[in-house]
């Protein structure tokens, strides 16, 4: 176990609950907190968990953070008052977005964009796409629209020419004039976080920046500023979306950096423990309390997007690890809609009050109170208060709103919530797959989240997936990430010219520029590297394609041979189809680099010490499959031996989750603790 980190917290703040992992520096030990998340304040939630995991925090060299701060601002729309200056007769590019619909075959819909149109102002000014001044920039106008947005009462603004990707010239000079009279520091230049062509995206991101670029910088000083007063003297390292993480002190400057922190962490945590694994290539899957988030990860690692939309009409082009969400989580609120169909989410009964097995006061059925009705959970272990909730108490809930409707009894019903969202989250899976070129049979399916192990078998038989690969704590797998997380700066400029007619130097000149940028950001973290990797790519298309393909080249100075070369490979890889005669065009180039901090131990997730020589049940209870009740072995999964093996039907519970082993299943143990369930291979 490396001492350069010290001791380190990794803390991802979920929808419904609040995850923890404390590793100590030293001796490599490991301790873990699950509580409630304080939606009105995620810093309470983070303070009681590390009372809870008993934190000294004098100790602790290092808190790496996660956070639902922007994402949730962005979806619910609580956002900061925001303005925008633009180029003249672009006010409403925001608005208009691109010529799409909410739903494929729906004609109904809206989008409401994050600037109201009152607080969009023109002014004069005009580059064409290769840079070249058109009009110059009118600076009085841009102090009368700063000065107007000010007496409106916005606290943050967006500065958003339409060519500043090809000339910067006139956003910097308008973000110097308005830096004279605005109140505080949060200014936004489109073209500083996002460097491409394309004004709707660009200005979108630009804007989401914007807008929760207060609500964050709040919320980190506020939580660091109590970390420090109970003795925490180190920084607060925030993840970003694309699985990197950065200095609290840093992070605001980029705000929409860390839309997606939290998804990101664990699939950079499920990346790292299916290396040690040997396990490289995976289908991620977390299922937790909210939502159900899926992605893919070939050869160790997860790929990261640029074209990554969080919801309709809201594309934010930063890098991003391509994570696919769904609304199914263990609190997803099941009904009967009017037409008599079932429904399973995507609203949720969220952590308060709750599934009605918390026993906190929630009425309506959900996921989690399925799988306590069939037996899956433990209704002892999950309700919250003292006296709890009966399950025939759920019987009773689920027959009134769910069983009556649909003409079946409690547990028919029940299995039918089951069903109905595994159909739901394994179409996420395949439909990731799937775009990214990809047979679900050729992966193993990582599952994780306080739900995800109760489900993971099911999908993978439904997938054809041939084994689940289950680690040690997948309830706190997120957090996890984030202490295993090393430092990250991507950077992407726009290039938009035709392969044949390229200055290859210039690109060459691009993925300098980047890099030095990046080994410079690197150099103002709080956190010493033990190595700097640096990663090369480019987006490429052929000659009137509105879609862009990832190309990852081997170096930083491609001639350009080498990139039509890869460029094909990559093409036909993922749609099987030779274009031999159509001209390709250089869109992107990008450049990540990647700070690689020291190595986690993970092999004292669960104490060697608390393992028993052989697999003995806790307790047996009914459980069922397909409307049959079976009498199952229960097993506490800190007292299995590292070697185990058995044949479901089996539950295994633990702290953080629990784990359900069907019937013609084989499960076995494994490095790190992990276990793996074989599909169809009991023995």
């Amino acid at each position: 176990m490396s001492t350069n980190r010290g001791g380190i917290i990794g803390v991802d703040v979920g929808g419904t609950f609040t995850d923890l992992v404390v590793i100590d520096g030293k001796t490599g030990h490991i301790r873990i907190a699950k509580t409630p998340t304080t939606l009105e304040n995620q810093a309470f939630g983070v303070l009681t968990a590390i009372d809870d995991a008993q934190v000294k925090l004098p100790d602790i060299n290092l808190i790496v953070h996660g956070t639902t701060t922007t994402t949730n601002a962005v979806l619910e729309r609580k956002l900061s008052r925001t303005g925008l200056i633009t180029t003249g007769g672009f006010r409403d590019v925001l608005e208009l977005g691109r010529r799409t619909r909410p739903q494929a075959y729906g004609m109904t819909g809206q989008f409401v964009p994050i600037i109201p149109r009152d607080l969009r102002l023109e002014v004069p000014e005009r580059m064409d796409a290769s840079g070249k001044v058109v009009t110059t920039l009118d600076e009085q106008a841009v102090r009368d629209a700063a000065q107007t947005l000010i007496d409106a009462g916005c606290e943050a603004l967006v500065i958003h020419f339409l060519h500043a990707y090809a000339n910067s010239a006139h956003e910097q000079r308008a973000a110097e004039i308005a830096a004279e009279i605005w109140p505080n520091k949060y200014i936004t230049t489109a073209h500083s976080l996002l460097s491409e062509t394309r004004e709707f995206e660009r200005g979108v991101t630009a804007a989401v920046n914007a807008s929760v670029q207060p609500l964050l910088e709040r919320y980190v000083t506020r939580l660091s500023d109590e970390l420090a007063a109970q003795g925490y003297a180190g920084d607060v390292l925030v993840m970003n979306g694309n699985g990197g993480m950065i200095s609290s002190k840093l992070v605001a400057k980029e705000a929409a950096k860390t839309v997606m922190s939290g998804p990101a962490s664990g699939v950079m945590a499920a990346a790292y423990t299916g290396r040690r694994a040997c396990e490289p290539n995976l289908l991620s899957y977390d299922m937790g309390g909210t939502s159900t988030d899926v992605a893919l990860i070939l050869n160790g690692t997860p790929p990261v997007s640029n074209e990554i939309e969080v919801e309709y009409a809201m594309p934010i082009h930063v890098p991003m690890v391509d994570v696919r969400t769904v609304g199914a989580g263990g609190g997803s609120i099941a009904r009967v809609n009017p037409a008599g169909l079932l429904e399973v989410g995507p609203h949720s009964a969220g952590a308060d009050p709750g599934p009605i097995c918390y026993g906190r006061g929630g009425t309506d059925p959900t996921i989690s109170d399925a799988n306590m009705l069939l037996g899956r959970l433990n209704p002892e272990k999950l309700n919250s208060v003292t006296g709890g909730i009966s399950t025939d108490d759920i019987a009773s809930i689920f027959q009134t709103k769910l069983g009556t409707p649909l003409g079946v009894d409690a547990r028919a019903a029940a299995e039918a919530v089951i069903r109905l969202a595994n159909a739901k989250m394994s179409g996420a899976i395949r439909m990731v797959s799937l775009s990214l070129g990809a047979d679900p049979r050729d992966f193993a399916l990582f599952a994780f989240g306080g739900a995800g192990p109760l489900h993971a078998a099911a999908l993978a038989r439904e997938l054809g997936v041939p084994r689940v690969l289950i680690p040690a704590r997948p309830g706190i797998t997120n957090a996890l990430g984030c202490a295993i997380a090393d430092l990250r700066h991507d950077f992407v400029q726009t290039i938009n010219q035709s392969l044949d007619t390229v200055d290859v130097q210039v690109l060459h000149n691009v993925f300098a520029a980047q890099s030095s940028a990046g080994q410079s950001a690197l150099k103002r973290e709080a956190i010493k590297v033990c190595e700097v990797q640096t990663e090369f790519s480019v987006d490429m298309q052929f000659l009137g394609q509105s879609h862009v393909i990832r190309v990852h080249l081997n170096h930083g100075t491609p001639t350009a041979t080498e990139l039509r070369k890869n460029f094909e490979s990559v093409y036909w890889k993922r749609f099987k189809v030779d274009l031999p005669q159509i001209r390709a065009r250089i869109v992107n180039a990008n450049c990540s680099v990647i700070g690689v901090c020291d190595p986690i131990d993970l092999s004292q997730l669960i104490d060697p010490a608390g393992r028993h020589d052989t697999a003995m049940p806790v307790t047996t209870r009914d459980v069922y499959f397909d409307g049959a009740a079976f009498k199952t072995p229960v097993y506490w999964r800190d007292h299995l031996p590292q070697n185990v093996q058995l044949n479901g039907p089996a539950v295994i519970e633990q702290l953080d989750c629990t784990i359900l082993i069907p019937l013609g299943d084989h499960v076995t143990g494994g490095v790190d603790g992990n276990l793996t369930i074989h599909i169809g291979g009991a023995k």
